[in-house]
């Protein structure tokens, strides 16, 4: 059996010879090693904190840690000392017996301040590459625990999402992330971006180590691992949403007919054509206010709480900006930032309306009323397109995702690698109702034990340069 200190030293040195082709991880603990000696010492005793007791974990660089630094991926926050005590779920990570190897690298603020960011940069931490194509994105805002779990930098990390921060680094990187109801986890102690839609949640190489990971994160008592199991496919009735969520690429698309076939071979009912009425052509109008107005209100609430005189609110992150500007805004600006500052906040009208229209077409009318008419326990899409190209310069498309409607909702996604069409990772996503992990977890699982059965898992990143 391979003692804590054994992996983490040997995860370090990987780390050490590995990332710096990816640069995924942003700042290291120095004091992983000797974590891993006291846990070793209390395994010795005949002590464990738990199933994951030893294990090694990577968390964002937007969750706090009062033993490292927390920036967000910005120079603002980077000048400031560490925050003055862990978030909830760093304790419980902590808690449970797993150390910490470092902070992941993410895209600038979660990737809120600008409509033309690159994803997987930010001015701390620099620029995270995908391992399956140096020159592809990582996707974002998770950028660094997406691509480290892929790197097999560490077994687990800890990402969040407000609306496909999970799920994109996920299925560009193949890993597996899940991305939980709001609410199931804490949120404290996380950089801001919107109270509705906020949420952490596991990067993994499976579903079972994820699921084991949400366990942890969650603290509900819940052992979402013990979902993780053979023979739940059978009888699960799961919907294919195709208007909107499908069509947007051909190699996602063929991956997801592939899942298909298979879910229906282990006994799933597919229903075809179980379409999110409610999100046609609906845009983006409506959740940009409810994001941009929280945004302002969170940071209100969140910065003054950091130790130091850094800023206090999102007026001083603008002006922060603007004084170094030479470093913080050389490939993109912060119009998102100041467009927030301008809308109606959280106690208006409008944001009221909008709030209410996103909650109407994500979860009432779109999600629930899908599941309902159809008698679903889920929905599967394609996640995303193959990793788009690296551009610092010009302006990030994407053709499609499937994100919108759970995260308006506040709903779970469980995103899965469904194959590597010319050498690029693609995956499908589950969808569900809130509280639906264990129900998502059964049907990933499945799938993911068809996937192997007919073709194996992702083989390892092998680090191109060009694909």
């Amino acid at each position: 059996m391979t003692s804590c200190q054994d992996e983490v030293g040997a995860l370090l040195d990987r780390i050490a010879d590995v990332d710096p082709l990816i640069n995924a991880v942003c700042t290291l603990n120095p004091d992983a090693l000797d974590q891993a000696a006291a846990l070793d010492a209390e395994s010795a005793e005949g002590r464990s904190r738990g199933p994951l007791h030893g294990r090694a974990v990577l968390v964002k660089d937007n969750i706090d840690t009062a033993d490292l630094p927390t920036t967000a991926g910005s120079l603002a926050l980077a000048e400031q000392p560490p925050p003055s005590s862990d978030a909830p779920i760093v304790k419980r990570l902590r808690e449970a017996g797993l150390v910490l190897l470092g902070k992941t690298n993410l895209s600038e603020w979660a990737n809120i301040r600008d409509g033309r960011s690159t994803s997987g940069w930010s001015a701390y931490g620099g620029l995270t590459r995908n391992p399956y194509g140096l020159n592809r994105s990582s996707g974002g805002s998770s950028s660094g625990s997406g691509a480290a779990v892929a790197a097999r930098l560490s077994p687990l990390a800890v990402g969040t999402e407000t609306d496909g921060s999970i799920t994109c680094p996920a299925a560009f990187n193949g890993c597996v992330g899940i991305k939980p109801t709001v609410g199931l986890l804490p949120g404290r102690g996380i950089v801001p971006i919107s109270a509705s839609q906020d949420t952490a949640g596991p990067f993994a190489l499976t579903v079972r180590e994820a699921a084991a990971l949400l366990s942890v994160l969650a603290g509900d008592g819940a052992d979402y691992a013990a979902h993780a199991v053979d023979g739940r496919l059978r009888g699960k009735r799961i919907g294919v949403p195709r208007k909107e969520f499908w069509g947007y690429s051909p190699q996602a698309d063929e991956c997801a007919e592939e899942a298909l076939r298979l879910l229906s071979e282990a006994g799933a009912t597919v229903v075809d054509n179980a379409d999110v009425e409610s999100m046609v052509d609906y845009g983006f109008d409506d959740e940009m206010h409810v994001l941009l107005a929280e945004l302002v209100d969170g940071m209100e609430q969140y910065l003054p709480g950091r130790p130091g005189d850094g800023p206090r609110s999102l007026a001083e992150i603008v002006e922060f900006n603007r004084q170094h500007a030479d470093e913080e805004l050389c490939y993109f600006g912060q119009s998102l930032f100041e467009q927030a500052l301008d809308l109606p906040g959280v106690e208006s009208e409008e944001y009221a309306i909008a709030r209410a229209a996103c909650l109407a077409h994500g979860r009432e009318d779109g999600i629930d009323a899908v599941l309902r008419a159809n008698d679903l326990d889920a929905l599967v899409t394609p996640s995303y397109a193959p990793a788009i190209p690296i551009d610092l310069v010009n302006e990030e498309h994407h053709s499609g995702s499937c994100t919108q409607p759970a995260a308006m909702a506040g709903y779970p996604l469980l995103t899965v690698p469904a194959g590597l069409p010319l050498g690029l990772p693609v995956a499908v996503s589950f969808w569900g109702t809130a509280r639906s992990e264990s129900t998502l977890i059964e049907i990933a699982h499945g799938y993911e034990v068809a996937r192997d059965a007919a073709a194996g898992p992702l083989p390892e990143p092998t680090f191109p340069t060009f694909l």
